[in-house]
């Protein structure tokens, strides 16, 4: 009998636990890496039969579904791993990480693993809703989006480059399979119809006639994104070994997480100086000229990947699992995560700006679709 879409996506998480308590369970794993990748393709693909032969064939109508419910699954299995290599359960996944991903140990990694197990997962149950009852999803989806692909980005570059890329075993081979998909769930969910505001012509030519200085939230945007336009110069060049004593004194006193051979805090900062910053600065692009449509899309993308980031980079810097040398000084604790937290905070806050002004981010109306003057008024000043 097929499940509701409810059903079914809650059905998928909870077979996470007898699974991953089969991979202790099972001696043979530990010996075979080999076999552990094939053990690990089996049940993703039992995982989706599972779904097929239980839910809904409506629900197919829209194949990212299956998606989320299986990357539900594997969120479960993160939340899993992150809880025992903290202390709290154990004698669940110790072979797996030990033999195929012993880089989930790392601070990072167990920061990644809470970030995929409660966020994620809550980002899946609710876009799997949003399927069950045909409601529009495409904004979660974008958020997920850059969320997910920010952390398998810096997570696999940091593994191939940092002091655990002599330990890359065949279960590394199982994210190829995984950015694909993503890659195809992201085309998927831009061609999603966007929603439409109810907005008239005459509206929206109102908001992009008004200068910069008429709009006083988009001034405060401009003027934070400058800021951690800089900011993100910055600690790029510091991860870049800058020689200037700025850079010196902030990544020892300041961040010497900065200096971890795990190299995720490198990869990281580098990421945000050659893709995050040159987005700040087409965002100031876009809170100065009208009709910039494309901005309230990416926004979401980027402050999903921001959101991301700056979790694993705090949680990273203070979590215990890191050395005592590269972990936050107690006398900068405040300072470190005030701006770390505003620097987070900046992307949430333009995405709100476009979501609920989103005037000014329409294309341009027409001049034909806006009303004429009164022809009284047009003859006076002709006559003038």
């Amino acid at each position: 009998m097929p499940l509701p879409a409810g059903l079914a996506a809650l059905a998928a998480p909870l077979l996470a636990i007898p699974v991953a308590f089969g991979f202790t369970a099972a001696p043979a794993l530990a010996d075979n890496p080999l076999v552990l990748v094939l053990t690990v393709l089996l049940v993703l693909i039992g995982l989706f039969s599972i779904i097929i032969f239980t839910s809904r064939v409506s629900h197919f109508q829209d194949p990212l579904f299956c998606v989320f419910v299986v990357f539900s699954f594997i969120s479960i299995i993160d939340l899993i791993i992150a809880l025992e290599e903290d202390g709290f359960i154990s004698g669940f996944m110790e072979v797996y990480v030990r033999e195929g991903e012993p880089f989930l140990r790392t601070s990072h990694g167990i920061m990644v693993c809470y970030w995929d197990g409660i966020v994620h997962y809550g980002l899946y149950l609710t876009m799997v809703a949003a399927i069950g009852q045909r409601k529009n999803y495409r904004n979660l989806g974008l958020f997920w989006l850059g969320s997910l692909l920010m952390s398998i980005v810096v997570f696999l570059l940091g593994n191939m480059i940092g002091k655990h890329s002599s330990e890359l075993s065949p279960s590394f081979l199982l994210n190829l399979p995984y950015l694909l998909l993503l890659a195809w769930a992201g085309l998927r969910l831009f061609q999603q119809p966007k929603e439409r505001p109810c907005l008239s012509p005459e509206k929206v030519a109102e908001e992009q006639h008004k200068p910069l200085y008429q709009r006083p939230q988009d001034v405060a945007l401009v003027l934070g994104l400058l800021l951690m336009a800089t900011f993100t110069f910055f600690r790029g060049m510091v991860v870049l070994d800058c020689p200037a004593d700025s850079c010196f004194e902030y990544i020892y006193q300041h961040e010497p997480y900065l200096r971890d051979p795990v190299a995720y805090p490198k990869v990281q900062m580098l990421i945000y100086m050659f893709y995050i910053l040159p987005f700040f600065i087409l965002c100031i692009y876009g809170l100065v000229l009208p009709g910039c449509s494309w901005l309230p899309d990416w926004s979401l993308v980027f402050a999903g990947a921001m959101a991301q980031a700056q979790f694993c980079h705090l949680g990273s810097s203070l979590h215990a699992r890191t050395p005592f040398p590269y972990q936050t000084p107690d006398d900068v604790l405040w300072s470190f995560l005030l701006s770390n937290l505003l620097y987070a905070l900046g992307p949430q806050l333009l995405v709100l700006r476009c979501l609920h002004g989103p005037a000014f981010f329409l294309p341009a109306p027409p001049a034909s679709s806006l009303p004429a003057p009164p022809a009284g008024l047009s003859r006076g000043k002709k006559h003038q």
